[in-house]
């Protein structure tokens, strides 16, 4: 050890990352009496929350249950989800007098914006005594009976670590793999990454045909397997988006097809029965249900000619109401870590502890939000996990 690193900073818990997960945790374990640091290597304070629902965080769901959450460990939220609620956040907010209102589907957003919940828990560890590094370049991490962590600030010492550094989603504000390259030195396993609650893209060629309905959206059901979302869906030049898409595309498996039920509130079928002597010609007699260009594109190009409806044989109806209710696509990929909100898949949550986010065989290193192998669905599901692991993690270490 050389002269430089010799001179230690002593603390109970060293907190990396300072966003969404980690002040939770931080404030937590502050709270308790426990002497705390928490760092990040970015100069701007919890940037993904900053940038969230548009600037006015999503910041949970009241229908928050663990089947919003996917993990190849399903049940391993509960036990925190069940320890801090969505009730338990916004009393916190009700406690500084931050005001927020219920969108659709039991999402939760603040009135005043972002700023407003980052100030909120910058506080809630500044009352709490939590010390602050930041920006701070977090080097190499060594265990013997406690945590030694080389930074731009010096060396810190403490009895517990606490990995918060999130994903990969949205390297521009600040993503890193930083918290996986831990786990890895530690021995502890990862699940398999991708992009989550993403846009999916098509081939050109292939998606030529649907471009110029850019800007166009509907409300839709998206299918994958057993998960079926029902939301809008947007057309974007290279393919699909909007929030059933972004649902969906943390199932969807690359290679395989997605199923879209374009008129959800139809039967198809029985419209075409109900109207088969209509001089209509089929593209009007569709723009009734669908946006006028989708509609010109499935009478021009899934079907034969572009005709009245009566002009049509049952069984040509038929199957058109068939694929209208169960539209085949199969993206080629998705927009990547740029685009995504999320990393589904991480550190891999067999080994460790649901009730405290402790890693089983390395006592005192614990993983909280993002980084870990829980992704949550759209719609503020992802910072209930952040809040709820945080604090678990912050009861414990």
């Amino acid at each position: 050890m050389t002269k430089k690193e010799s001179v230690v900073s002593t603390f109970d818990v060293i907190v990396i990352g300072a966003g969404a997960a980690g002040m939770m945790c931080a404030l937590t374990a502050a709270q308790r009496g426990r002497k705390v640091v928490i760092l990040d290597h970015y100069a701007k304070l919890a940037e993904k929350i900053r940038i969230s629902g548009g600037g006015r965080c999503n910041f949970t769901n009241l229908n928050t249950k663990p089947d919003n959450y996917l993990s190849h460990n399903p049940h391993f939220c509960r036990s925190a989800l069940s320890r801090y609620t969505p009730q338990h956040f916004t009393a916190l907010m009700d406690k500084h007098g931050i005001g927020y209102h219920e969108k659709t589907l039991g999402q939760l957003f603040c009135d005043e914006g972002s700023e407003a919940i980052i100030s909120m828990l910058k506080k809630e560890c500044d009352d709490a005594g939590v010390k602050w590094m930041r920006p701070c370049e977090v080097g190499e991490v060594r265990r013997s009976t406690r945590f030694t962590v080389m930074t731009s600030r010096g060396l810190l010492d403490a009895e517990a670590l606490v990995i918060a550094t999130g994903g990969l989603s949205i390297p521009k504000i600040g993503a890193t793999p930083f918290g996986y390259k831990v786990a890895e030195q530690f021995g502890i396993p990862m699940t398999k990454l991708k992009p989550g609650l993403v846009p999916l893209t098509f081939h050109p060629e292939e998606w030529a045909t649907y471009a110029d309905l850019t800007g166009a959206s509907l409300d839709a059901v998206v299918s994958f397997g057993k998960q079926r979302f029902r939301e809008n869906l947007l057309f974007t030049h290279r393919g699909l988006s909007g929030p059933a898409i972004l649902q969906i595309s943390s199932y969807w498996e690359a290679g395989q097809p997605l199923s879209i039920d374009l008129l959800p509130d139809h039967d198809m079928h029985a419209v075409f029965v109900e109207h088969a002597k209509s001089k209509l010609l089929l593209s009007n007699f569709l723009a009734q249900y669908l946006p006028k260009k989708l509609a010109d594109i499935v009478a021009s190009q899934w079907i034969e000619d572009n005709k009245p409806l009566n002009q049509y044989s049952p069984k040509v109806l038929a199957a058109l109401a068939g694929r209208l209710k169960n539209w085949q696509v199969t993206p080629t990929g998705t927009m990547g870590y740029s685009k995504a909100e999320v990393t589904c898949g991480g550190v891999d949550t067999h080994a460790l502890s649901s009730k405290t986010m402790e890693a089983n065989e390395v006592p005192g290193l614990y993983f909280v939000g993002e980084v870990m192998d829980v992704t949550g669905q759209l719609g503020g599901y992802n910072f209930q996990w952040a809040w709820a692991s945080g604090y678990a993690a912050g009861c414990a270490v």
